[in-house]
């Protein structure tokens, strides 16, 4: 299980199709392996509780643009869940409420 995660945590952070996207995933390479990692501790923490990514970037004291693709990466990666469940951020918007997948 281990190595799985390990592999699954090691992908890079994809390119959008615009310049200025292209440019912020080569910024972030070098880093988001070790982002995905600590949201991924943090997600688990919260057990069944979840959280959002805004509060999951207020936590980490992270840009919310910086860990919003984490979260992504790690839905794709089948490491994290949508519990079902919604929170609303600052704005009063609705967000989904992640859990690590072993909680779901």
């Amino acid at each position: 299980m281990e190595s799985r995660v390990t592999d699954q945590l090691s992908m890079f952070a994809p390119p959008g199709r615009t310049d200025t996207s292209k440019a912020a995933a080569e910024k972030i390479k070098p880093h988001a392996s070790n982002l995905r990692a600590e949201a991924l501790i943090a997600i688990r923490l919260t057990r069944q509780d979840g959280i959002t990514t805004s509060a999951l970037a207020e936590w980490m004291g992270i840009d919310y643009a910086s860990i919003q693709p984490r979260t992504s990466e790690l839905r794709k990666a089948d490491l994290i869940v949508d519990s079902g469940r919604r929170g609303k951020n600052a704005k009063g918007n609705l967000e989904i409420i992640w859990i690590a997948k072993e909680f779901a």
